[in-house]
């Protein structure tokens, strides 16, 4: 745990210190969420699946609801405005490389954003929070694999919400697994690429 964390904070910091480049802090801090979860990559693909049961670790942590409070007080706009987004939506970008003139597409976004309403109004964190960095799961491909270009207007929206969401989850993230007690620390794994001091590797 404790390399997960360092890892983790290594790059938060250094996203904190990205004032002026929404594109650089998104990747930073998204590197940093990255940090937090990843564990052995033996089942590549299926990262949003490692991604729910760290958020399932997180939550079950959260006895003061503090990412509740997040998602549906402070955020609740930004969150809103993501959902609504095609431009951040898998399934839309899947139709448009496929010349998918059927639609169906919007049929799943609608069902999918039914989805997000429910969650609202059911106070389910669970949902919300994984329906949400689903979103930003598309916006960090876009960026990683070459979908944007740096600084362009085109996803400027979806970004800043991105950066505003991760930036205040990061920290509180961070915070609830360095308060877990010695058991719960090992419910998260063993991390990947694990510091091996035995052949002199640099500490990463």
């Amino acid at each position: 745990m404790r390399t997960r964390l360092h890892r983790a904070l290594s790059w938060l910091g250094r996203a904190e210190h990205e004032k002026d480049d929404d594109d650089a802090r998104f990747l930073f801090l998204w590197v940093a969420f990255n940090a937090a979860y990843a564990g052995q990559f033996n089942d590549e693909g299926k990262e949003l699946a490692k991604a729910r049961l760290f958020i399932d670790r997180l939550l079950g942590l959260d006895r003061e609801q503090r990412i509740h409070a997040l998602l549906f007080e402070r955020f609740s706009g930004p969150v809103r405005t993501l959902m609504d987004n095609r431009f951040v939506y898998a399934p839309f970008w899947r139709a448009m490389a496929g010349h998918d003139a059927s639609q169906r597409w919007k049929t799943s976004f609608e069902q999918s954003k039914q989805l997000a309403m429910r969650a609202v109004l059911d106070k389910a964190t669970d949902t919300c929070l994984m329906l949400v960095l689903e979103r930003l799961y598309v916006l960090r491909n876009q960026l990683v694999h070459g979908g944007a270009t740096w600084r362009s207007a085109a996803n400027r929206s979806q970004l800043r919400d991105g950066v505003r969401l991760l930036g205040a989850l990061l920290p509180l993230m961070l915070e609830l697994m360095m308060e877990a007690d010695a058991t719960q620390q090992q419910g998260f794994g063993p991390v990947a690429y694990p510091w091996l001091p035995d052949l002199q590797l640099e500490r990463i």
